[in-house]
């Protein structure tokens, strides 16, 4: 006998990859305030691969994660 669960159900694979393409944190640990605390986004640096965004805790503004978004397209650059 086999038992289906209704609440979960196999879904695609093409389903899965674009339901989490991109995170976004919005609470992160920081070691200062030693709790969960609300985080900032702010872009760091322009990297050829991406670009490096750094989380920065609400309250004391303490480095407390980065994360690196990748390109889609290759960027060039020109030199004027």
């Amino acid at each position: 006998m086999s038992i289906t669960n209704p609440f979960f159900q196999e879904q695609p694979s093409e389903w899965h990859e674009e339901s989490f393409k991109e995170f976004h944190a919005t609470e992160l640990y920081c070691p200062n305030c030693k709790r969960p605390v609300p985080v900032k986004c702010r872009l760091l640096l322009v990297l050829p691969q991406g670009e490096k965004y750094e989380y920065l805790c609400s309250f004391c503004l303490a480095s407390v994660g980065s994360k690196i978004v990748r390109n889609a397209k290759p960027f060039q650059i020109i030199k004027g």
